[in-house]
């Protein structure tokens, strides 16, 4: 028994030691690619890990909590941080056309009824969220499907026959690409919006954060900045929550929060 137990243990340390060099292989080209002078990471000397190889676009080997190590799992959260950073886009260019066309409606209440434009000032909030949500989940559910089975939803499930070409998940291109950009060098467009979109996430969560603490859209709030910088910044506004603690939507009382604490 004891004989069986020794042999046992021998041949798990030597499973063991057979999978070093294979790791040790792994490091080793993580710190060639750290030091090609060609290679952009996220930080100077940044050890890039292995499975993040640079065919993503905007790939700069930042993964600090190694989520994308399952390649599974990575394809999602590309997926995920594109359809993030096509909404932030739209919603920080809507927040600022919207508060130079209208300056009197601050952006945080722009959405409830009597704030909206006609033809739709007062319209049933209840019917246009079920409709949304219906119509968002027909996306959403399309989506996935393409996800699990790249290039099974190309055609149109009403108008058969109309098709999009596809070329890469997340770029349907066809009648989403009029202008044919992806005609062109298609990576390097790919690496501008991811870009963009990152930048816009950061930008939202700025706008959000001033909204809550100033009671005022971006641009009030860096004119209010430019007038007084020591009297309005970062450092004066942090932990003040002029947000009320709740808001009434056609007799739903709706509760609100912060992101960060402080009065309301």
């Amino acid at each position: 028994m004891a004989a069986l137990m020794q042999k046992s243990a021998s041949s798990a340390f030597a499973g063991k030691t057979a999978s070093r060099p294979r790791v040790a292989a792994r490091t080793t080209r993580v710190a060639v690619r750290a030091a090609s002078s060609s290679d952009n990471l996220w930080f100077p000397g940044a050890a890039r890990p292995s499975y993040l190889d640079g065919s993503l676009a905007g790939d700069r080997g930042f993964d600090p909590m190694g989520l994308g190590a399952d390649p599974v799992a990575l394809r999602w959260y590309r997926q995920s941080e594109l359809q993030h950073a096509r909404w932030a886009m739209l919603g920080v260019a809507g927040i600022l056309v919207q508060e130079i066309i209208k300056p009197d409606v601050f952006w945080y209440e722009a959405g409830e009824p009597q704030n909206l434009p006609e033809p739709f000032k007062n319209i049933n909030m209840g019917g246009l969220l079920a409709w949304e949500f219906l119509l968002m989940h027909f996306v959403e559910v399309r989506r996935w499907m393409d996800y699990k089975n790249f290039g099974s939803v190309n055609e149109d499930p009403i108008f058969k026959g109309n098709k999009v070409p596809n070329p890469e998940m997340g770029y349907p291109g066809g009648i989403f690409d009029p202008m044919g950009f992806s005609k062109g060098d298609f990576k390097e467009l790919q690496t501008k919006e991811i870009k963009n979109g990152r930048l816009a996430m950061v930008a939202f969560a700025g706008f959000t954060l001033q909204a809550q603490a100033t009671g005022k859209g971006p641009l009030g709030s860096l004119a209010a900045h430019l007038s007084n910088p020591f009297g309005s910044n970062w450092a004066t506004n942090i932990g003040h929550c002029v947000t009320p603690s709740s808001v009434d939507v056609q007799g739903l009382t709706i509760p609100l929060t912060c992101l960060w604490p402080g009065q309301q």
